[in-house]
């Protein structure tokens, strides 16, 4: 069988060439034996492995330890213990305070290490409490010494490449969790042997009598052809058939996307842009809308009650005061309203919008005249989820106010909407109830898979919702469903698309 040599990698070759058919590789090898890294040694296993070169012999669980912060701190500057020993040599016989202060270290430290060496005879103390130091390093202490400049020189260390002795000291100076207080950290590792396969056995021959070494040049650089150090050496072959790695540049999710195109486009239209907060009080939400506090929406089915403050601590005046009275008799606006005892404790109970008209409501008591205002609301619905429901959504809200808008500028709005930034051919117009508007009109677009359905409500603003809350002109208002125009506008049959988790749907959808 031809084996293709040339165009492996310089770690597959050193390894192929290193390991005789019938012996084992292991991490631990590759790591004494060619000096190579943990990670390149997983990377050659794994190309090798996937070509068929290698195949695993036998696994096996071991034991790793590698320095921790503190660790790291011991191996540059030395160990309590090292340290008291070091000081005591070179001034002579301390109090434990005086060590302490001297070394900057604590006073547990400094008590736990005097402990462990008084054990070992290394210090002493004497009638006047003063610490001195009678003996030198113990074994324990040279092994610990050895074992933090290793790790510190090349990683992680396995249990058993350190001696009986090591073994013994670090046991005591190392944990598997909560690491922080102790210079090692130990981790269970799955240690796998591997050996040639007769594909290897073959690719490896070839790479002999090819004589290819692994120091090929894989690249030339400014330097080397600066200085001429690539005349005479080899380079490594490519195979121009190899595809190119994929490159996934970052770009945004295509339904913030649309969601960001659709603000340019109402923008670019001279709509000013509002915002709001996801909690809202019933005021805004339902009565300022003149929305009767018994009405069926207000359902716990329908809204989304907040636990932690059940309830706002107050509602600006005087709009308060001119809603409850369009509520209760209809106050100035000509209406009878809706004839019961508004209640203003249940009005400051906290929810998660539902609608996006309650950004509306609080636009009016600021807005210009005349003027146009939108925003996109995320709205919060109890309610089935399916290919066109949603119980978390996004509405496009917005009102014109002035005293020439009236019905015909209405419809001229939601067909700009349907056509220009849902995509939609074949739009209709719905008689409608809500009730804050009269007249009130629902818009419909045709999906080409789903059909028709709402893409949401219209209408004018009625006097008891206007004019309670400052503004005496029509008031043209909307609420659409923008994640129904994200479906036609992007060529999907689901709402729940917009929110895939899958990656690749997601970036499928851009390139489109």
């Amino acid at each position: 069988m031809d084996v293709d040599v040339k165009s492996l990698h310089p770690l597959e070759v050193k390894t192929l060439r290193h390991v005789k058919p019938g012996e084992e590789i292991s991490t631990k090898r590759l790591v004494d034996e060619l000096a190579f890294k943990i990670g390149q040694c997983n990377q050659a296993f794994s190309w090798l492995e996937g070509k068929g070169f290698i195949e695993e012999a036998r696994r096996s669980q071991t034991v790793v330890y590698e320095l921790t912060e503190l660790g790291k701190s011991y191996a540059d500057q030395g160990t309590p213990e090292e340290r008291m020993l070091k000081l005591l040599k070179s001034e002579g016989a301390l109090a434990m305070p005086e060590l302490a202060s001297t070394l900057g270290l604590e006073n547990r430290d400094i008590g736990s290490a005097f402990g462990q060496l008084s054990k070992e005879g290394v210090l002493s103390m004497d009638g006047e409490k003063k610490v001195s130091a009678p003996g030198e390093a113990s074994e324990r202490m040279k092994a610990i010494r050895a074992i933090l400049d290793r790790a510190a020189a090349g990683g992680e260390i396995a249990h058993e490449v350190l001696s009986a002795e090591e073994q013994k000291a670090i046991g005591k100076v190392s944990k598997k969790r909560g690491a922080s207080g102790v210079p090692f950290k130990a981790s269970d590792r799955e240690e796998i042997v591997y050996i040639l396969t007769k594909t290897g056995e073959a690719a490896r021959e070839e790479l002999f009598k090819k004589g290819v070494t692994g120091e090929e040049i894989g690249s030339v650089t400014a330097e080397m052809l600066s200085t001429g150090a690539w005349k005479g050496k080899s380079f490594r072959e490519y195979n121009i058939h190899t595809p190119p790695n994929r490159v996934l540049l970052g770009r945004r999710n295509p339904y913030g996307e649309y969601l960001h195109w659709v603000k340019d486009k109402l923008t670019s239209l001279g709509f000013e842009e509002f915002d709001g907060p996801l909690v809202e009080t019933e005021f805004w939400n339902g009565d300022a809308l003149f929305m009767p506090q018994f009405h069926s929406a207000r359902d716990i089915h329908d809204v989304y009650y907040i636990d932690k403050p059940g309830h706002a601590r107050e509602i600006e005046q005087p709009y308060l005061d001119q809603v409850a009275a369009a509520h209760e008799d209809g106050w100035t606006t000509g209406s009878r309203g809706w004839g019961y005892t508004f209640d203003r404790n249940f009005t400051r109970r906290q929810i998660l919008r539902s609608q996006g008209t309650v950004l509306s409501a609080k636009q009016l008591p600021k807005a210009k005249v005349p003027g146009k205002y939108f925003g996109v609301a995320r709205c919060f619905r109890y309610d089935q989820v399916d290919a066109t429901h949603g119980a978390d959504f996004y509405q496009t809200e917005g009102i014109v106010l002035g005293e020439e808008v009236n019905l015909r500028t209405l419809l001229g709005l939601l067909k700009m909407f349907a056509e220009e930034i849902a995509g939609a051919e074949d739009v209709k117009y719905v008689p409608g109830y809500f009730p804050f508007t009269e007249p009130s009109i629902e818009v419909h677009i045709k999906h080409p898979e789903l059909g028709w359905f709402e893409l949401g409500g219209s209408g004018i603003f009625r006097p008891e919702v206007s004019k309670a809350l400052g503004i005496d002109v029509p008031v043209l208002a909307w609420g659409l469903g923008i994640d129904r125009m994200a479906l036609m506008h992007l060529g999907l049959n689901d709402l729940r698309e917009l929110f895939s988790p899958n990656i690749e749907n997601v970036r499928l959808r851009r390139n489109q």
